[in-house]
C-alpha cells in the first residue's frame, strides 16, 4: 500500500492532478500515519462486514479499511478527487467509489444493493460543517448499522459524548442518545492534519441501537420538544419551550408539573425520560 498519510506523497500525488484543497468542503488530509488504523479497527470493520466511508479525501483510512472490511462503499462528494482515489486505491478490488452528496443518497438503498448478508458500519473523518446533519441523518434514516465511527471536530464529540443531564449537554446530545451509545475513543492534534485546522479533532464512535431508547407516539414530536428547549439555553426550559413552539406558558407550565420537572430548570439539566414525558403530553 502507498503510504499516503506522507506528506512528501500527498503533494505529490495533488500535484500531478491540480488539485487544491477546498475550504467550503472542510478539506484537511490526514498526515498522522497512526490515527487510520487505529479508526479503521475500531469501527468494527473486518470479515463479513461492509463499510461505508464519508469524505474519502485521498483515501488514507479508505486503504485500513479496505485491509479489513469485506467491501468498502466510499461516498465522495468532490469529482476532482475521483481520478486521485482511481490511483491511491487501485489496488482493492473490494472498494467502489461513488461521486455523490452523502446528505441526498438513500443510503438504505445503497446498503440493501452493495452489502447484502454483510454487517454494516460507517467510518469516516468528517468536515465540520456538516458534521451535525451528517450524523443526524445516519441515525433518523433507521440505517441497518452497527456504529458509526467519525473523526469530528473535538468540542461537538464532547457535547456529543457528554451525559444527558448534564452541563455540556444540548440537543444533539439528547439526539444521538435516542438513537445510539456514544463513546469518545480518542483525540487527534490538528497538527495531524494537513492544512492544519485551528482546532484539534476526537474520533467517538455510536453504538447504535436496533431500535431506538424510548417507543414514542411521535418521535418528530419529541425532537421538536428537545430543539425548543434548548433554543434559547440561557432561558429557563418554561420560557424556552413556550416561545419556541408558540405556546402560553400556563399551558407548558402544566406539562412540566404534571411530568414533576420544575419549570424554572434549565434544559441541560433534563434527563432523556423527562423529554420523552413533555413530548407525550405537550399539544
Amino acid at each position: 500500500m502507498k503510504r499516503l498519510s506522507d506528506i512528501g506523497t500527498i503533494k505529490e500525488i495533488l500535484s500531478r492532478y491540480g488539485f487544491n484543497f477546498s475550504k467550503g468542503l472542510g478539506q484537511n488530509f490526514l498526515i498522522n500515519p497512526s490515527v487510520c488504523p487505529r479508526m479503521a479497527e475500531l469501527s468494527g470493520a473486518g470479515e463479513g462486514v461492509g463499510v461505508i466511508e464519508i469524505g474519502p479525501g485521498i483515501g488514507v483510512l479508505t486503504q485500513e479499511l479496505c485491509a479489513l472490511a469485506d467491501k468498502v462503499v466510499a461516498v465522495e462528494i468532490d469529482k476532482r478527487l475521483i481520478p486521485v482515489l482511481e490511483e491511491t486505491l487501485g489496488e482493492f478490488d473490494n472498494l467502489k467509489v461513488i461521486n455523490e452528496d452523502v446528505l441526498k443518497l438513500d443510503l438504505n438503498k445503497l446498503i440493501e444493493d452493495e452489502f447484502k448478508g454483510m454487517k454494516v458500519v460507517v467510518c469516516a473523518n468528517l468536515p465540520y460543517y456538516i458534521t451535525s446533519p451528517v450524523i443526524m441523518k445516519l441515525l433518523e434514516d433507521r440505517l441497518p448499522i452497527e456504529a458509526i465511527t467519525v473523526m469530528v471536530q473535538k468540542e461537538a464529540a464532547q457535547r456529543i459524548c457528554a451525559e444527558v443531564g448534564s452541563r455540556e449537554s444540548g440537543a444533539v446530545t439528547v439526539a444521538v442518545n435516542f438513537y445510539s451509545k456514544p463513546e469518545m475513543c480518542f483525540t487527534v492534534s490538528a497538527g495531524s492534519f494537513m492544512p492544519a485546522p485551528k482546532v484539534d479533532s476526537a474520533v467517538m464512535r455510536l453504538n447504535v441501537y436496533k431500535e431506538p431508547l424510548f417507543k414514542l407516539e411521535d418521535d418528530k414530536k419529541f425532537f421538536r420538544v428537545v430543539k425548543a428547549a434548548f433554543a434559547q439555553r440561557r432561558k429557563t426550559v418554561l420560557n424556552s419551550i413556550s416561545s419556541s413552539l408558540g405556546l402560553e406558558k400556563q399551558v407548558v407550565n402544566e406539562v412540566l408539573l404534571e411530568c414533576n420537572i420544575n419549570p424554572q430548570s434549565r434544559a441541560e439539566k433534563l434527563s432523556m425520560n423527562d423529554f420523552a414525558e413533555i413530548a407525550g403530553r405537550i399539544g
